[in-house]
């Protein structure tokens, strides 16, 4: 397995605080918005949104569903705590049931339903911030990792939904490093990623791919511009699962990008 190349959390977090505040500052606005799952990524971003603004210019709101844990649960409070920053708790249980009772019909085709049930959740959520976010003349600050971004493992409108993504550039190694850093508890850091949209979901049972693997690909791919057979023999993977993971990176471009006009 490749190492990463040397990664520097403490200059990552002085240079990128600096970013958040002048984005706040260029938009003109007081703070911002983020959701905290209880997972690495939006603990990250509180803790780096806190450094970098004030407590008081930072509100996180918990959004659980049925699908939620209750160890999610509990480290989210314990960001929002630890953190002592303002917002609430909503579950959004409710909202999702009315949505699907009031949309569903009966000659939806059955092929794709899950999945679109799945996505409504991110999608209240970011509903819900952008609520706050326009009342407290806030930025909803996104807390996406550059692992995840790349093979589209995001909803788009949803968790993807957002003003500014501090830790979009970082694999997910590099999320964890940054972590330690600042100080995020134990429980956060060691516990399996997870969207938290279905039952016992994980994040690498759904990608089919752990993360350290899955950020070398994208580091040889993204970064040192391998072709598939490269990146095949220096990870010693099998090339049809090398080109699995470049298809998603390829499919999920219009998930990154504003939506293209076109001109006249």
């Amino acid at each position: 397995m490749i190492d990463l190349p040397n990664f520097d959390a403490n200059i990552f977090i002085e240079n990128v605080c600096e970013f958040i505040k002048e984005k706040v500052q260029n938009a003109n606005c007081n703070g911002v918005i983020l959701g905290l799952s209880g997972g690495i990524d939006s603990a990250v971003v509180a803790y780096l949104a806190v450094k970098a603004l004030g407590t008081s210019n930072v509100r996180g709101y918990i959004l659980p569903s049925k699908t939620t844990s209750e160890q999610d649960l509990t480290d989210a409070k314990l960001v929002q705590k630890e953190l002592g920053i303002g917002g609430g708790l909503i579950c959004i249980e409710d909202f999702y049931n009315d949505f699907l009772k009031r949309c569903n019909v009966d000659d939806l085709p059955e092929s794709n339903n899950n999945l679109a049930s799945a996505n409504v959740k991110p999608r209240l959520r970011m509903t819900i911030l952008y609520y706050y976010a326009a009342i407290y003349h806030c930025l909803v600050i996104g807390t996406g990792n550059k692992t995840e971004l790349n093979v589209g493992y995001f909803t788009k409108y949803g968790d993807g939904g957002v003003d500014l993504l501090p830790i979009g550039d970082l694999y997910k190694e590099e999320v964890v490093q940054v972590a330690k850093e600042l100080g995020v508890p134990d429980s956060i850091i060691e516990k399996p990623p997870t969207a938290g949209l279905l039952p016992n979901q994980t994040d690498e049972t759904e990608l089919g791919m752990t993360y350290p693997v899955l950020d070398r690909l994208l580091y040889l791919y993204l970064d040192e511009h391998c072709n598939a057979e490269e990146i095949s023999d220096k990870l010693d993977l099998n090339i049809s699962e090398v080109n699995r993971i470049l298809k998603l990176n390829e499919i999920s471009e219009h998930k990154r990008k504003s939506a293209p006009i076109f001109k006249k």
